[in-house]
């Protein structure tokens, strides 16, 4: 059975669409037996206005916005390509707003964005999408969003994501089966729920195949090349070092490249390094990286459809791939 529309409303009320426009958007001239009218026929036919249905009815922006904080702009392009690709499908603005989670008035922040520009509805990507200033900011606002891979519980809103945790354990197994036993882990940024998972399913793994868990295999990243780099050069420094490295994304495993090649270390000969997302970098470095194929653009094209389609809360999971490239062999025998 298909979702009510507006239509439907205003024909079981015997009024106007644009009656119950008005009724939606708290018009002041609607009379009261009008608007009980409206408002019996929308719970008779459990009606949920969507976003689509508020910029049809002339009330609203025509426009949502992406607020997003992240390091990668690999990772951020193909997010807003995924957003953008929708509205424009649709005759919706974007709006892309960056902040900074760490920033104590980051929920003032949001909370005045929505309220100057008028936005129909919210996508938010992480960090943002675990940020308790924000969410409460956003719950206590007449503003629909949805949560692109949030990391906790997400019964309260609709959310898209992908098993972060079985991806790392899937590319943790990878390099076990190549041979590998010493293996370092670049974590990602402190903020993003998903550094945590990653972490979680590259040491669950390990414990899979009796690997013991070295902490001092395990460095902090940012999400960032920078931190890459300082990773692989904390890692490779080590006496006992490494035979592989997985990065928590892309532009942290291009620094660990980098490292190597300026270290005269053969790689995947004498090091392997495995990636996370599959951005355009891990196809452009050399070697092309070996890495999760995380579908970031479908991620965002599914947020943002459901967003204006309305409706039910939803989770959606999307899958992910490993993507065999050129960065990771067998470790070399002494």
């Amino acid at each position: 059975m298909s979702r009510a529309n507006i239509k439907d409303v205003a024909a079981r009320a015997g009024v106007a669409v644009k009656t119950v426009s008005r009724v939606l958007n708290g018009h002041p001239y609607v009379s009261a037996e009008l608007k009980a009218r409206v408002e019996q026929a929308m719970a008779e036919l459990d009606y949920r206005p969507s976003v689509a249905a508020r910029i049809l009815s002339g009330a609203k922006s025509g426009q949502i916005a992406l607020i997003y904080d992240n390091h990668s702009p690999y990772y951020m392009f193909q997010i807003q390509k995924g957003c953008w690709d929708v509205c424009h499908e649709n005759g919706i603005r974007l709006l892309a707003q960056p902040v900074d989670v760490a920033d104590p008035r980051v929920g003032e922040q949001v909370r005045g964005l929505v309220s100057e520009t008028h936005v129909d509805g919210i996508i938010l990507s992480s960090p943002v999408t675990d940020c308790d200033p924000v969410l409460r900011a956003l719950e206590g606002m007449d503003v629909p969003f949805v949560r692109i891979s949030p990391g906790t519980n997400h019964a309260l809103t609709s959310s898209v994501f992908m098993d972060d945790a079985q991806a790392a354990d899937d590319m943790t197994t990878h390099l076990i089966n190549a041979g590998h036993r010493r293996i370092g882990f670049i974590k990602g940024h402190a903020n993003h729920m998903a550094s945590d998972d990653r972490l979680f399913g590259y040491r669950r793994a390990l414990d899979r195949v009796g690997i013991p868990f070295e902490p001092g295999l395990v460095v902090d990243g940012e999400f960032d090349f920078d931190s890459g780099v300082a990773g692989a050069r904390a890692l490779l420094d080590q006496p006992d070092r490494p035979t592989a490295i997985f990065a928590s994304n892309d532009d942290m495993a291009a620094g660990v490249l980098a490292v190597a090649h300026d270290r005269g270390i053969n790689v995947p000969a004498e090091l392997s390094v495995a990636g996370f997302d599959d951005t355009t970098l891990a196809r452009t470095v050399w070697p092309p990286l070996t890495t999760i194929r995380q579908p970031m653009a479908e991620l965002a094209r599914t947020a943002t459809q459901i967003l204006i389609a309305g409706g039910d809360i939803t989770h959606k999971r999307l899958p992910h791939d490993l993507v065999e490239r050129a960065s990771v062999a067998p470790p070399k025998r002494n």
